[in-house]
């Protein structure tokens, strides 16, 4: 293993291969910030340039995009409450806050440290674990997506701030808009008043944007003429130290095998992925109360596990031909399209493109940080611009992101919706990410609770029979408790 990782190394640092490496990490980067722009997106679109690409290359450049995507989300997330991916939008509750607070070169610093660890201790974790980990998700059934759904839903108590009471009132909210489209099982309309667009219910780019961009662009234009309307970013506390690193360690660290581990779990994602991390850190922090104020841990925990999700989700694609998450499922054609047939033999007739491949990961996660530290000063600049040249852009970009999905004028109007739902939410003091949380898994607890109950012919037996399901219920119970203690507590 050692030898094939050195040639890999090889392979990688050569003139042929290293350049596709960098332009897929900075191409990445610049599509991950753009609100929209998704890690599937732009691997989609890139993806039919590498058709006359000999494998290796063709691979180590969708993987930098790959990598670079998930970690960019966090730029505008923290600098503009703007996630540029779905991964990002945890990011988001601790992120724009320190930023508000004239220290977004630290949050930025933190967010590129904290992927970085994450990618690097999913790579290992890949290079080291995958056929254990690849068998441990097979297991996984309908019961068991619909306990990881329901623990991922039980994080709403975490995240809704002050008042837990409005944040389930907003994941409610959440649930009923996933409700929305045809019926998972018996593809019966639902809630869609006969309007086609709505058969596939609501897409969630435009959904996010238009509750964190659009909201806060709204928001902010009642304060477009205030003479101090611009945030001035504090270099003298510039980046974090070498101390803040160190403490922070331990939770990225486990917060990137928790990311590694949902990675690994074919249909679960970095968006799922960084809320889990995210509110497995406030519940073990000893600083859980400052979460969501500006606090490094919450916006290193949720950075560590989406990022850990890169090599997590590849570890069902390159042993056993399952994609991890929807950027595998395209690299998956790409490797098809290579001549390559993913699976267990993959590893032993293409073991020179396999380990190129791990080889790049590891070298990905270094430029990716190398960028993102020395960017932090440029992306800086970006808040320091005054708000009435900012909101056009955000609207603008917003706009573009919500119609370059499906290239559609009704998801605009849906982005422009969520975008006064999610004002007049922040003028009654009510947290937005429950609802963006309830979104994405609402649909998969539903239609997995539903295929479990027909499985066992109308019982729901499965709940306290499947060891794997009811690991995740404890914890789903746990969750809800700590999160209950905490706000009676304070």
């Amino acid at each position: 293993m050692v030898s094939l990782l050195l040639d890999g190394l090889r392979t990688t640092f050569s003139p042929g291969i290293f350049p596709f490496l960098v332009i897929g990490v900075t191409g990445g980067i610049v599509i991950g910030a753009l609100p929209g722009l998704t890690a599937t997106m732009g691997v989609a679109v890139l993806l039919p340039l590498t058709f006359g690409m000999e494998s290796t290359p063709a691979l180590v450049l969708l993987a930098g995009i790959y990598i670079g995507a998930i970690y960019g989300g966090s730029i505008s997330a923290i600098l503009l409450k703007t996630p540029g991916t779905p991964a990002a939008a945890a990011t988001v509750l601790d992120g724009y806050e320190l930023a508000r607070k004239g220290e977004a070169a630290r949050a930025l610093s933190v967010s590129a440290i904290a992927s970085f660890t994450g990618g690097m201790v999913s790579t290992v974790m890949l290079i080291t674990i995958s056929p254990i980990l690849a068998n441990f998700a097979l297991r996984f059934g309908a019961p068991e997506y619909f306990a990881l759904a329901v623990f991922g839903l039980s994080i709403i108590a975490s995240i809704s701030g002050k008042s837990p009471v409005k944040g389930l009132l907003a994941g409610m909210f959440g649930l009923l808009i996933s409700t929305v489209g045809l019926d998972p099982v018996t593809s019966f309309p639902r809630f869609t008043f006969g309007e086609m667009n709505l058969f596939n219910g609501f897409a969630i780019i435009p959904v996010l944007i238009g509750l964190f961009a659009l909201a806060e662009a709204f928001v902010q234009m009642e304060k477009i003429f205030e003479p101090s309307h611009a945030i001035e970013t504090n270099f003298k506390r510039g980046m974090i130290s070498l101390k803040e690193t160190i403490a922070l360690m331990p939770t990225m660290i486990k917060c990137a095998l928790i990311g590694t581990f949902i990675g690994s779990i074919p249909g679960a994602g970095a968006d799922i992925a960084a809320f889990v991390s995210y509110n497995e850190a406030r519940r073990s922090s000893k600083n859980g109360s400052e979460f969501g104020t500006g606090c490094l841990e919450g916006i290193a925990a949720p950075e560590a596990g989406n990022n850990g999700v890169t090599g997590g989700a590849m570890v069902p694609l390159l042993t056993l031909g399952v994609p991890g998450d929807a950027v595998t499922a395209i690299l998956l054609g790409a490797l098809i399209i290579q001549g390559l047939q993913p699976g267990p033999l993959l590893f032993t007739k293409n073991a020179d493109i396999v380990y190129g491949l791990f080889a790049s990961l590891f070298v990905g996660n270094i430029l990716m940080l190398i960028i993102g530290l020395l960017g932090v000063r440029l992306f800086c600049r970006v808040v320091e611009l005054p708000k009435r040249f900012i909101i056009p852009v955000i609207i603008t970009l917003s706009m573009v992101g919500a119609y370059s999905m499906n290239n559609s004028i009704f998801d605009m109007w849906v982005c422009v919706a969520f975008g006064v739902i999610g004002y007049i939410m922040q003028k009654a003091d009510m947290p937005s990410s429950p609802i963006i949380l309830a979104v994405i898994l609402g649909p998969m607890a539903e239609s997995n609770l539903r295929r479990a109950v027909l499985m066992y012919e109308g019982s729901y037996s499965f709940l306290w029979t499947r060891p794997i399901g009811v690991v995740f219920l404890a914890l789903a119970a746990l969750s809800l408790y700590s999160s209950y203690r905490r706000a009676h507590s304070s």
